[in-house]
């Protein structure tokens, strides 16, 4: 449920990965509720972006988050359009995963995406989140950075090194008055998923076995929990992971009873 008229008025927010479901729908919830928002994402992805309209409030920066360039010019559109920068959500991410078979450049490519580029945004954020007397930053990192999963090591390992980096920026910027915040995802449904699975009804089954609640989540509940992190409702709460999983990592091996219905009961009271 959106936070609703006013709750970000007057605020500057920038979104990486923006043209995902979860961009997106975050990116709704924040114009809904006043902000300006910075939308940075692919040249590929960008188009994506225009389903949100052409709204003043919003600015579509296109390019590579691995280019420092790019990143400055995000930074200055912020400060040139909006006057300041109140706000950073980072969900800009690639899944592909050769696992043991990844080669250097595989790597290298994943960790600039997944977290490098995150680390130098938030560092070129800060000062004029600084200036203007503190702000709020959420990291969408994933459940995939606290379990392990079958034939996955490269997207798990960037998400566990995103919890480290958010642990220890908001730590280093609470002087300066900025929160920061980790989102971890459990399955949501998104575009990657429509491709593996071709059904919501497949994907929720598939969902159904790790997730408590028995489905994916809506990309709006992940904005939500994002939104929140960004608000004044949130304004005691740095350095921390909040989990919309569905219940994944309340799971023990056991997961939703699969165990239990394939062992037979051998007490009775």
């Amino acid at each position: 449920m959106a936070l609703g008229t006013g709750a970000f008025e007057g605020r500057a927010v920038v979104v990486t990965g923006a043209a995902s479901l979860i961009g997106m729908a975050t990116i709704t919830e924040l114009l809904d509720g006043g902000a300006c928002v910075v939308a940075c994402d692919t040249e590929a992805n960008a188009h994506f972006l225009e389903s949100l309209g052409a709204v003043d409030s919003l600015v579509v920066v296109a390019g590579d988050v691995r280019d420092e360039a790019y990143l400055r010019r995000v930074v200055e559109q912020a400060l040139q359009v909006f006057g300041g920068i109140d706000g950073l959500v980072t969900s800009a991410a690639i899944f592909a995963d050769p696992a043991l078979d990844a080669t250097w450049d595989d790597w290298r490519t994943i960790m600039d995406i997944n977290v490098i580029s995150v680390a130098r945004l938030l560092g070129l954020c800060a000062p004029h989140m600084r200036a203007l007397g503190g702000g709020s930053v959420v990291i969408v990192s994933s459940i995939s950075g606290r379990r392990s999963q079958p034939n996955r090591l490269l997207y798990p390992t960037t998400k566990a090194a995103l919890l480290g980096l958010s642990r220890n920026a908001a730590q280093a910027l609470a002087d300066d008055g900025i929160r920061v915040n980790a989102v971890l995802p459990g399955w949501t449904w998104s575009r990657n998923i429509e491709r593996r699975y071709g059904t919501r009804e497949r994907a929720d089954e598939f969902a159904s076995e790790f997730q408590y609640l028995g489905r994916m989540a809506e990309p709006s509940e992940i904005a939500d929990a994002i939104c929140f992190l960004l608000s004044d409702r949130a304004t005691f709460i740095t350095g921390a992971e909040l989990n919309v999983d569905g219940g994944y990592l309340g799971a023990g091996p056991e997961a939703n009873g699969q165990a239990s219905a394939k062992v037979p009961v051998i007490w009775s009271p």
